[in-house]
């Protein structure tokens, strides 16, 4: 089965509205005509940058989708510093990643919160983007397949098979993220096809065939080749890369 690559820029807590706008223009320019055909793009900016973006998207009908980097599992309430799905929605939000290591890691997001979060954003029309992944120690000892496996399983939890079907699994292992080391291709296959294998004993052949599953964890244009053209990789969760057009491009353009 054909599955569209997802090429997604989380900009995290970088690039004012400003800097955004003129992030997404440069890019816009970088990549050939027709790239865009066969590769789909989405990027994260950060809150305070997501109407300008949006402004920018459309104004200019530029075919990038506008994602988001987090949202609140509720529609409202006294959520101090969060922020709605709804609100996203307004928005033409298309990509909601949740459940990133770092809001795991540093927020302490459970994975009851995170499987919340992914009904609220379907709930809304939105697409979530689902993170799993391992640190170091869990990998060393073995418990990676563990880890990533129990995340997806509570992830998924009240999650139809054509919902799955629609969505986006991300596997990014945390000891790769920021530190300039990734897994090989041939590691990054292995856990992307065992995420695989565990959508299909959850669900169906026809909804695991159909869902696509990014790698995640120090992408850059030097190894986004190999690792797009693994059998289960389906895209790219890409962190500081994308902060640079000039990079970003060229990920984008891993078959070109």
């Amino acid at each position: 089965m054909t599955r569209t690559p997802l090429i997604s820029g989380n900009w995290k807590m970088n690039l004012n509205h400003f800097e955004a706008i003129q992030t997404v223009q440069k890019l816009h320019y970088l990549i050939p005509k027709g790239v865009l055909d066969n590769v789909e793009v989405s990027i994260h900016p950060p809150f305070t940058d997501i109407r300008s973006v949006q402004t920018l998207i459309e104004s200019e009908d530029l075919d990038f989708a506008l994602g988001a980097q987090h949202c609140h599992f509720e529609d409202s309430g006294a959520f101090t510093g969060e922020v709605s799905p709804a609100f996203l929605a307004k928005l033409n939000t298309q990509y909601v990643i949740c459940g990133h290591s770092e809001r795991r890691e540093v927020f302490g997001e459970t994975d009851e919160m995170v499987n919340a979060k992914v009904l609220a954003i379907m709930k809304y029309a939105m697409t979530p983007i689902l993170c799993c992944g391992e640190t170091l120690t869990e990998r060393e000892a073995g418990k990676t397949e563990s880890k990533v496996l129990g995340q997806i399983d509570a992830g998924l939890a009240g999650v139809t098979n054509e919902q799955i079907a629609a969505l986006v699994i991300a596997y990014e292992p945390i000891w790769a993220i920021g530190t300039g080391k990734t897994a090989t291709a041939d590691d990054a296959q292995t856990v992307c096809a065992a995420i695989r294998m565990q959508v299909r004993k959850l669900t169906d052949d026809a909804t695991a065939d159909a869902v696509r599953i990014q790698y995640g964890g120090s992408v850059k244009g030097g190894n986004a080749p190999e690792l797009m053209s693994q059998p289960d990789i389906d895209g790219a969760l890409v962190g500081g890369a994308s902060l640079d057009p000039d990079e970003f491009s060229r990920i984008i353009q891993f078959n070109g």
